[in-house]
């Protein structure tokens, strides 16, 4: 799959569609950019744009919409119920395929250092990418707003941005870039006109006051409707999902004689939230994502290109190449470990038989089904970071200053060959570990595939494992080289020991 990288900038015009189109133009101006998706709300005043991209596209499409939001745009005049700073207010990326969060961090300063330079409006890192820990949340680096940052921007130091003047732009005033991780902005309706009741209840709910972990939640009054509006970001919707704040949101209302009228979701949400939701308010019972028409069409498609992958991948092995090697082999082992814990699962779930071990086997599922999904990804991540070994040594090295920079890229990319199989062999042990659950609890005429998936789990840790051992020698810092070859040598020890374990066990029930 391609690099690709979800940049979704907030521009402070919700009001005029015309001028929207404008930005949205110089965005799409770039080749090899796709739009998803564009949101405006008029009380908000503010406009929420989506689209993907390869990484440096991405960067070029994200400063051609800066650059014409400056110039359509005068946050002088600027009016709207939302937190704003600047006509691009905040411009997060998000990686999605082949791109790590390193990697979008690096596109965040590289836009970050052009905005500033070219375009003489400060910019603030912030989430994953900020330079400091008071940058990290966005209403830290937004606070008193666009008035207030006016004031205090090159007179307090602790406001001096990232890039960029020590002073306000008037009319682009300033931008918040960074990374982060998909979210889900989520917004419900109250039905009444009270601002005061929807901050209450935002208080209550949000991280910083004491709520929900991974939501940030606001209160607004929606005069077009009438109604007042408790406004979220939920950071992290697998460990704060929609159901839970909506019936927080729900109990906190009723202490106010208020009822929740609806709610929306701004922009695009993933798949998993929203099954998520359907699974807690119908109480499904061993319902999987595969019975999803949609997901179903799509993994029938996928099998089809598989079937030509795996073929492909094989013969990539046996070829003369290097890479893929035993690093890519031991991760894709892991990969079927965690599949036939998975399969034990299912055929166990919904079971008469097995009722009492359904919540275990349903959380058991859940993580052999993440795992093996994060395992098939370091197939391809162990070949790539060989390949960046390979590439360092082939730098130049003709002057001093070349063969320090070579011997710099030979160690960074030298510890991480180390890294990718030691996180293929922490994974792997995990996968063991869910294996041995699979067969202590599952399906009794399975239970020779839940061993199976520990041994290919094993497998996959003691080849992971002479990965690392091979990369050792290269590395010259000898408290990393040191902290690998321990947390290898763990992982080792416990993966034969956990094996082991589901191996005598299995024997006893076949």
């Amino acid at each position: 799959m391609a690099k690709l990288v979800e940049v979704i900038p907030n521009f402070s015009e919700g009001r005029r569609p015309e001028v929207l189109d404008e930005i949205i133009g110089a965005i799409l101006s770039v080749d090899c950019v796709v739009l998803l998706d564009k949101e405006m709300d008029a009380d908000h005043n503010r406009a929420v744009v989506t689209y993907v991209g390869e990484p440096q596209a991405a960067v070029e499409a994200a400063f051609r919409g800066i650059k014409k939001a400056s110039e359509v745009l005068d946050m002088s005049t600027h009016e709207g119920e939302h937190p704003r700073m600047g006509a691009t207010d905040v411009c997060p990326f998000v990686p999605i395929s082949e791109v790590t969060k390193q990697d979008c961090i690096e596109l965040a300063k590289q836009l970050g250092e052009r905005v500033g330079n070219e375009l003489d409006i400060p910019v603030y890192l912030y989430e994953l990418a900020a330079s400091r820990p008071e940058r990290v949340n966005l209403a830290d680096v937004r606070k008193g707003q666009y008035e207030g940052m006016c004031e205090e921007i090159g007179k307090n130091p602790d406001r001096d941005p990232d890039y960029g003047p020590a002073k306000m732009n008037v009319k682009a005033g300033a931008t918040a870039i960074g990374v982060r991780l998909p979210l889900v902005a989520y917004n419900v309706y109250l039905d009444t006109p009270y601002v005061s009741i929807a901050k209450k209840i935002a208080k209550a709910i949000r991280s910083r006051s004491g709520g929900y972990m991974y939501c940030k939640a606001l209160g607004f009054e929606i005069k077009e409707r009438n109604q007042a509006q408790v406004s979220m970001n939920l950071v992290n919707y697998k460990k704060t999902p929609i159901f839970r704040v909506f019936e927080s949101i729900k109990s906190e209302a009723n202490r106010y004689g208020v009822n929740v009228t609806s709610s929306e979701v701004v922009g695009l949400v993933p798949n998993d939230a929203l099954v998520a939701v359907s699974d807690f308010y119908l109480k499904l019972e061993n319902f999987s994502k595969d019975q999803i028409l949609e997901e179903k069409l799509k993994k029938s498609m996928e099998a089809q290109s598989t079937s030509r992958g795996l073929t492909g991948f094989v013969e990539s092995v046996a070829s003369s190449s290097p890479a893929p090697g035993g690093g890519s082999v031991s991760a894709c082992a892991g990969t079927l470990a965690a599949a036939l814990t998975a399969m034990v699962c299912r055929l166990t779930i919904g079971k008469k038989k097995y009722k009492d071990v359904q919540d275990t086997m349903s959380d058991t599922l859940k993580k052999a089904d993440a795992l093996k999904d994060k395992l098939y990804r370091f197939i391809q991540e162990d070949a790539d970071a060989f390949d960046a070994v390979m590439a360092s040594r082939k730098m130049p090295k003709d002057t001093d200053d070349q063969k320090a920079a070579r011997l710099a890229a030979i160690q960074k990319a030298t510890i991480v060959a180390a890294e990718v199989p030691l996180k293929v062999m922490e994974a792997s042990l995990e996968a063991i570990r869910l294996a041995h659950i699979a067969a202590e609890n599952g399906n009794v005429n399975s239970v020779s595939d839940a061993g199976c998936a520990a041994l290919n789990g094993r497998a996959a840790v003691l080849g992971a494992y002479l990965n690392v051992m091979i990369n050792l020698p290269g590395i010259d810092d000898e408290f990393e080289r040191k902290r690998i070859q321990d947390d290898a040598e763990r992982i080792r020890k416990k993966a034969e020991s956990v094996a082991q374990t589901v191996y005598d066990l299995v024997l006893l029930k076949v």
